[in-house]
């Protein structure tokens, strides 16, 4: 197995920086920049990795929503929201904000970040808005990529928006991405979404860090549930293998 590069989650510049990202996300919808990313990568999504959606129904078509997946590539945010309509607002780590051409992308695209090693605020504010406006927001619910293509373990940021603003939480489990690096050697594994049915939790402003934990916790229950159950070999691809 190759050798793990160790994650910097300390980002060294001023929450000033991520200011515009913020204001633009919480005050503007996503523009041309979105439908344009998701044309352009819809077709290699699909195609390259046959992606196929399960349970696309119990994603609301409106009103707020949080979507709770598991994280191991960065192509997820293309997989979770290659077959649904609705814009999706996602929580991205800062350190992706790097780079002029990926910054404009996500400056349109409605994209905020958050910084990971420091209690960001801003980001959960942001969220808040967007649910608040009847907005689609995602974030994953690990809080940052598993690297060791096995699922990690919950973080309670996903809890902690669901209990502050009882907007339901669709958990998501994507199986297949883990080995979406493998297409430089022209490999492209299938790839599955599969959205669990809603669960919401009783608005609560003032809970504790560990009730937030413990609602992520149960979202990630579900997601687990169905990761496993997608993990399972198929009659027919028992006797394909055969």
């Amino acid at each position: 197995m190759p050798e793990i590069k160790p994650q910097v989650y300390r980002d060294p510049r001023p929450p000033e920086y991520f200011a515009r990202f913020h204001e633009r996300a919480r005050t503007r919808e996503p523009d041309w920049i979105y439908s344009l990313a998701r044309l352009v990568l819809t077709l290699p999504t699909i195609l390259l990795f046959r992606t196929r959606g399960i349970g696309i129904r119990n994603v609301p078509k409106q009103g707020p929503v949080i979507l709770a997946p598991n994280h191991f590539s960065a192509w997820d945010h293309f997989f979770a929201g290659v077959y649904l309509r609705r814009h999706i607002r996602f929580m991205a780590k800062s350190q992706l904000f790097k780079h002029p051409v990926i910054e404009f992308i996500f400056f349109h695209g409605g994209v905020f970040p958050v910084r990971r090693g420091a209690r960001d605020e801003e980001a959960f504010i942001t969220a808040r808005t967007i649910l608040g406006k009847g907005g689609l927001v995602l974030i994953y619910i690990e809080g940052g990529r598993s690297r060791s293509r096995e699922l990690g373990e919950p973080k309670p940021g996903v809890g902690r928006l669901a209990l502050e603003t009882g907007v339901p939480v669709v958990p998501v489990a994507i199986h297949g991405s883990a080995g979406v690096r493998r297409w430089k050697r022209l490999r492209f594994p299938k790839v599955t979404v599969q959205f669990g049915e809603p669960l919401t939790f009783p608005v609560d402003a003032n809970a504790t860090r560990e009730r937030h934990q413990q609602a992520s916790d149960q979202v990630f229950d579900r997601v687990r549930e169905m990761y496993e159950r997608l993990e399972r070999p198929t009659p027919d691809a028992t006797r394909s293998a055969d």
